[in-house]
């Protein structure tokens, strides 16, 4: 079956539903009927001004019409709702192709999705789908590329020929242990660049944490098993400089307000928020150096302020690169 379901009526589930429908059958599932009820009536999303929803795209909140005749199903849910899902849907789910799209690391059990749908469902096949996005470029049909990991080459393949569009390029690869860290973990240093812009440090200092946070997210990723050619392509490297320089970078713009000792935006998911306390755990439970990550993790946690954090980072020893 070559019908395609999105699981997650958010921007990015919506953004990835509307370029997947110009050439293919694809239905978009959420959980608040209202706002489905009137994303079909009105045929737009709030959170995608100015985007059309096509008129052969289906927009559902039941999963028996979203799942059940699904050939693949895109999981466009936040990293710590996807295990709720699964364990909600399983039964719909098994034996699909679910390719994850959220971007982080469970909090509770400090895994990454394609571990969580191994976990959840044993005959589901897990891939990933990540690298430098913003919604609102996918779903006006801008020029796209992205990563798309799967462990057997030959699914890779196929999925990549059926999910790839004409502005939605897809470069493939068996690393899925390296590409969702990639995701993941340049949120956590897209917050701390937000955080060292708001807090009035500069752009020279920025670069500074973008560099060195790079290298905390390979250290931590290689010391899980990932590539490291996965960390320097588009799920790592790519991903880490538009989050971590855009406004438009949801993690980023929490930096920005932490550093003024601002409001936080309501009702706006941070993946890096989480991430980075998962993160910071997983490096004390391996040994490895995180400063980066432990200063974010210790301003989300509220533990700590953005001066106090940048001034510890500088006072570190001395050392070779």
């Amino acid at each position: 079956m070559s019908r395609i379901a999105v699981a997650g009526a958010g921007a990015f589930g919506t953004a990835l539903a509307v370029a997947l429908s110009a050439t293919r059958e694809v239905v978009l599932w959420g959980r608040d009927a209202p706002a489905l009820e009137r994303m079909a009536r009105e045929r737009g999303n709030p959170r995608l001004p100015n985007v059309i929803l096509p008129d052969l795209l289906t927009i559902t909140g039941d999963p028996d019409e979203a799942f059940a005749r699904a050939g693949t199903v895109l999981l466009a849910v936040p990293a710590q709702a996807l295990r709720g899902l699964l364990a909600e849907q399983g039964a719909l789910l098994a034996g699909k192709p679910l390719v994850a799209c959220g971007k982080g690391i469970d909090l509770e059990t400090l895994h990454g999705p394609s571990a969580a749908i191994r976990q959840a469902i044993p005959s589901a096949r897990p891939l990933v789908l990540t690298g430098p996005s913003f919604a609102a470029d996918i779903a006006r049909g801008l020029p796209t590329a992205l990563t798309l990991a799967c462990a057997d080459p030959a699914e890779g393949e196929r999925l990549q020929a059926l999910l790839a569009t004409p502005v939605l390029r897809l470069y493939r690869t068996t690393d899925l242990v390296g590409a969702e860290l990639g995701g993941a973990l340049k949120n956590v240093v897209a917050i701390a660049c937000g955080a060292c812009i708001g807090g009035g440090f500069g752009e020279s200092a920025r670069a500074a944490l973008l560099t060195r946070g790079f290298a905390e997210m390979q250290r931590l990723a290689l010391a899980l098993g990932a590539l490291p050619e996965t960390l320097m392509g588009l799920s790592g490297l790519g991903d880490l400089v538009l989050t971590a320089t855009s406004d438009g970078s949801r993690n980023y713009r929490h930096g920005l307000h932490l550093g003024r000792g601002e409001a936080l935006e309501e009702r706006v998911t941070v993946e890096g928020a989480a991430t980075a306390r998962a993160a910071a755990r997983l490096g004390r439970r391996l040994g490895l150096d995180l400063p980066v990550t432990e200063a974010v993790a210790a301003l989300v946690e509220g533990r700590s302020d953005v001066a106090t954090v940048l001034r510890r980072l500088l006072d570190r020893p001395l050392r070779a690169e």
